[in-house]
């Protein structure tokens, strides 16, 4: 009998398990940019999103960052801890691209003097509109207690992910991440950690390794995707 599926998003689906407190995840080569309005297929972008989370998610959790990962169960599946998953995207930002350039005016590649911390609501029928503090409490989102610490989660998260990429000769310019509540109470992170999620740029040559490849039509998106898991398999630089 085929296991019940939870969920349909974007790039992944979730399946039940035999235990109700876990289910497992499966990535697609799906591609979507721009709220859904573009779509594509990226050739093996599912399994090499699926084992640079898990590989990325262990790493986190070595250092003391509490993750959803449980175990990698194929190339493109994973099992993972049952969360609710909190209402709110949660990007930093190291240096100037995509929308924080076009929506500020700063020229892309300007490095910023401090990571910068945002917070977007997820709803697609909204576009993910950016939100201040005050609007996510208003709105319910989440407690102040809540955004303290997805705020010094993430800039912890980004100090450990920029260490592990500038070992792989690769420059973490931005990423977003999604973090859930488990029964108990805890917050966790969970989602992904991909060239889906990151921005990542060659430190040297400042290319492209990730989806805006595909965003803008750059080409070599399945180059980019594999160039990046080989450093990260490597763990060094090109």
């Amino acid at each position: 009998m085929a296991a019940e599926m939870l969920y349909e998003g974007k790039a992944k689906k979730v399946f039940a398990t035999d235990q109700p407190e876990l289910v497992r995840v499966y990535y697609k080569d799906d591609a979507t940019a721009f709220n859904g309005q573009k779509r594509g297929q990226i050739e093996g972008k599912g399994a090499i999103n699926n084992q640079m989370s898990n590989l990325l998610f262990q790493y986190l959790a070595e250092h003391g960052v509490p993750t959803h990962f449980v175990e990698q169960v194929s190339e493109r599946e994973t099992i993972v801890r049952k969360v609710d998953i909190l209402p709110l995207e949660v990007v930093v930002r190291n240096v100037a691209a995509g929308s924080f350039s076009k929506r500020l005016g700063v020229v892309e590649g300007t490095v910023l003097p401090r990571p910068l911390v945002e917070f977007y609501y997820k709803n697609d029928e909204l576009g993910d509109p950016l939100l201040t503090d005050d609007q996510a409490l208003v709105l319910g989102l989440a407690s102040q207690e809540d955004l303290a610490e997805l705020r010094t989660r993430a800039l912890e998260v980004n100090r450990l992910l920029q260490e592990r990429f500038a070992a792989c000769g690769l420059a973490l310019i931005d990423f977003k991440i999604e973090f859930g509540r488990l029964p108990s109470g805890e917050i966790v992170l969970a989602d992904e950690i991909s060239p889906d999620t990151c921005r990542l740029w060659d430190k040297d040559t400042h290319q492209k390794l990730d989806k805006d490849r595909f965003r803008q039509d750059l080409g070599g998106v399945e180059d980019a995707y594999q160039e990046v898991w080989r450093r990260m398999k490597g763990g060094l630089s090109a």
